[in-house]
């Protein structure tokens, strides 16, 4: 928000104001179709690696949107923080579930256990992140906090997955490119001349994409074998019910046991839960920020995190083999489309608890092509980093103190995932317990997000040399509050149903 209270025109739908329902749930899907690449993309990583059945895993990615239909909902409740949001999987608690998977392939047990085990091990971990979000613990972590820290973690989220972008496009590079393409001109160009494109850029553009697929395969211009044929996809959609309510049956696959595994499995989550409360608080400040909202205050942090830790409890019940966090995803779609209005979240969710039920639909939504994902990868991971940067702007960038801090955490968080992800470290001669330590450092440093955060908070507050205004915490410390959250909230009450933002181009 600008500094007079008012709104500068980025946002069309801000926060609290209440699109047209027919409007809301056309935004909304566009928001599933959002976040369906990473929500697919982490059973097929759990999946795989417990060796799950193809008609198994289908049920586990239908189970994975529908407990983060659940889990959005929460944290638009009064349990949560009600920024606008939308729950999903977690690529942070990948390295623990990979770990608790060789433990239980170690005993020749089935990957029926594996995924009880991990279930366990996400269920006890999570009321970690519930205690210390709802004791208000974490929300102190903010005064620590400040724009240096804040701008290389944030723009890390994006950053991060720079190894899943044109990977993935390389699949099809014509599907991909023109996907892209599309993508820079309806959001860029013909969103200036038409509220279509203004509102619905990733959804047009994903479209677009889908639809050259589709003409390629029927022309036979696009191979079976390659990732943009659909042959397969109208198989699976042929093969599937048209309606299953295993989705939303708990303990699908069996009750875990209690054992070494569980207590092993459960403390080395602990590092995966840490490295994602770090980028939720980074996605945070990044939602506020692109939805033009104030800065969120310690009390929004704290039940934010604490409803991600209720969140990772609902999702260990359905045996979703993940937890669930903040999907950063969907804040770079507030940027490219310019809404951020809780009624389309909500909608979105809702949206998540039904489709999964009907398996044709979910059967058909699988058939997106990988390249098509991945140029929604780079549009949209892109310019997450970029709102990571533009923090930068509250601080004195003159400092060399300062650039140094955002230089070393930059590097760091780039650096240390690439060597101890390829170079695990041997920990077998330290015992049980210093495995189990060592699989917690593991975990921290392939997570990029964790090293960025950590050595930037350190270095930032212990090196002298810059004051709280250099650092840019005299700027949170006056947007953060009640009141400016109470003087937003005001401001988006007054707007009728359907009204929205002029546009100040």
């Amino acid at each position: 928000m600008s500094e007079n209270g008012k709104h500068s025109g980025w946002v069309i739908y801000p926060i609290g104001s209440k699109p047209k329902m027919g409007l809301a749930i056309l935004l909304g899907l566009q928001q599933y179709l959002t976040m369906f690449g990473a929500t697919v993309l982490i059973p097929f990583i759990v999946g795989g690696a417990m060796g799950m059945p193809q008609t198994e895993l289908a049920l586990l990615i239908s189970t994975m949107f529908f407990v983060s239909g659940i889990t959005t909902l929460l944290q638009q409740s009064p349990l949560g923080n009600r920024l606008p949001i939308i729950q999903g999987g977690t690529f942070s608690f990948l390295g623990p579930m990979f770990a608790i998977v060789g433990m239980v392939a170690a005993k020749n047990l089935g990957w029926e256990v594996m995924i009880q085990q991990v279930s366990a091990a996400v269920m006890f971990a999570s009321f970690f992140e519930i205690i210390l979000g709802y004791t208000g613990l974490m929300g102190l972590v903010k005064k620590a906090i400040s724009p240096l820290v804040i701008a290389p973690t944030i723009a890390m989220i994006g950053l991060a997955l720079y190894g899943i972008g044109a990977p993935w496009m390389a699949g099809n590079w014509v599907v991909s490119i023109i996907t892209l393409l599309a993508l820079v001109l309806y959001s860029q160009v013909f969103s200036r001349k038409s509220k279509v494109f203004l509102l619905f850029p990733v959804l047009l553009a994903i479209l677009t994409g889908w639809a050259v697929a589709f003409i390629g395969t029927m022309a036979g211009w696009i191979p079976e074998g390659n990732p943009a044929n659909l042959t397969k996809g109208v198989a699976i959609i042929q093969a599937s019910p048209w309606f299953s309510l295993r989705p939303a049956l708990p303990f699908k696959w069996g009750f875990p046991q209690l054992n070494a595994i569980t207590l092993a499995g459960s403390l080395g989550m602990l590092a995966g839960y840490l490295g994602s409360m770090v980028e939720s608080i980074g996605d945070y400040y990044a939602c506020a920020r692109m939805a033009e909202a104030p800065v969120p205050t310690a009390k929004m942090i704290s039940k934010g995190l604490g409803a991600e830790g209720l969140g990772c409890f609902i999702a260990s019940i359905f045996q979703t083999g993940n937890g669930t966090t903040s999907y950063s995803e969907n804040i770079g779609s507030i940027g490219l489309t310019h809404v951020a209005s809780r009624r389309v979240v909500k909608a979105g969710a809702v949206i998540m608890l039904i489709l999964p039920m009907f398996a044709k639909f979910g059967a058909a939504l699988s058939t997106l092509p990988q390249p098509v994902i991945g140029a929604m990868f780079v549009g949209m991971f892109g310019l997450i980093a970029a709102v990571g940067l533009s923090n930068l702007q509250f601080v004195n960038l003159n400092n060399s103190r300062n650039l140094f801090i955002v230089g070393l955490a930059f590097f760091a968080g780039l650096s240390f995932p690439a060597h101890f992800s390829a170079s695990a470290i041997d920990w077998s001669g330290a015992g049980q317990v210093g495995q189990v330590l060592g699989g917690i450092v593991q975990t921290i440093m392939t997570t990029g997000m964790a090293v960025t955060a950590i050595i930037a908070i350190i270095l930032d507050n212990w090196l002298p040399g810059a004051t709280r205004a250099e650092r840019g915490l005299e700027y949170w410390e006056s947007e953060a509050s009640d009141e400016a959250w109470e003087k937003a909230e005001a401001e988006w009450a007054k707007m009728a149903v359907g009204e929205e933002l002029d546009l100040k181009r």
